[in-house]
């Protein structure tokens, strides 16, 4: 019911879906290729285990911790996902550029614009139950690019489009501080269904569903080494904080933490029913 913040279920608590709803899974930032491994160890048994009718992932770390490959991405989208999201680390690799063009099922943040930009930054899907979903990746500003502004751009996809998006509307807010992402999800609530955080690869654990019926968590977490500076050697990392010297940094090893959230979703009205935390781990 909207109107008041309900928290979300318990972490893997397995909760049985409401009747009729569209079972949707985000999944964080996967890093490199112990990221993907894992996405492709736990993914398929997964969506059969909860029933998941759809899937996203962020894939901007995916070629090597930087970036995204017509390969990897291939790899990824072969796994179980449907449709991967990126953000600032898109544009890593040049080859991906044409591939931006000519896939619907990756997208690069609305709010780079369209001058001389390639990709889109939304899209319309069919989950597995049949829902039809918009799927909208955005882009936080600050300590960040100075593109253009994700709140009004938001705006403007949901309030000037020539037809009404589907009433599923998924967000991953790719951004740097949690105010921001916070300060979007309050201002997209009631609007879209789901408005989650991707880019500091540490997972919150403030999952809830705000009062206009928006399920939010300010960042989804990684999909990547455990023990790693959020996905990377400390090896190659340290060096940064001990005595500020550049270093070149390396994806990490071992076990891998597969962090994503599941939302349910009333097909009809868009409003999210229930937000879930999934953490698993698999040993590399």
């Amino acid at each position: 019911m909207a109107g008041r913040v309900r928290l979300g279920n318990p972490v893997n608590a397995g909760t049985p879906r409401p009747p009729g709803a569209c079972r949707v899974l985000l999944i964080g930032d996967v890093i490199g290729k112990p990221g993907r491994v894992a996405v492709e160890s736990i993914l398929p048994a997964l969506r059969d285990e909860r029933g998941i009718d759809f899937v996203t992932a962020n894939g901007e770390n995916l070629a090597g911790g930087m970036g995204l490959t017509v390969s990897t991405a291939e790899a990824l989208l072969g796994a179980g996902v449907d449709v991967i999201t990126s953000g600032n680390h898109i544009w890593d690799k040049r080859e991906i550029y044409p591939f931006l063009e000519s896939s619907e099922r990756v997208l690069r943040p609305l709010n780079y614009g369209t001058h001389e930009v390639p990709g889109r930054g939304w899209g319309t899907y069919h989950a597995l139950d049949g829902s039809e979903l918009a799927v909208i990746n955005l882009q936080g500003r600050t300590y960040m690019q100075p593109i253009d502004n994700p709140f009004t751009e938001a705006d403007r996809l949901l309030d000037e489009s020539s037809e009404p998006l589907p009433p599923i509307r998924l967000v991953d807010f790719h951004c740097e501080i949690t105010s921001e992402k916070n300060a979007l999800g309050l201002h997209l609530d009631d609007r879209v269904s789901v408005v989650v955080g991707t880019h500091t690869h540490i997972v919150t654990g403030d999952e809830r569903i705000l009062p206009g019926g928006t399920a939010y968590q300010s960042d989804i977490g990684m999909t990547g080494p455990i023990w790693s500076v959020i996905g990377f050697a400390p090896r190659t990392v340290l060096p940064r904080f001990i005595n500020a010297l550049p270093t070149r940094f390396e994806v990490g090893d071992g076990p891998v933490i597969f962090n994503a959230v599941q939302v349910d979703v009333d097909p009809a009205t868009g409003r999210a029913l229930a937000i879930e935390r999934v953490s698993r781990l698999h040993e590399a």
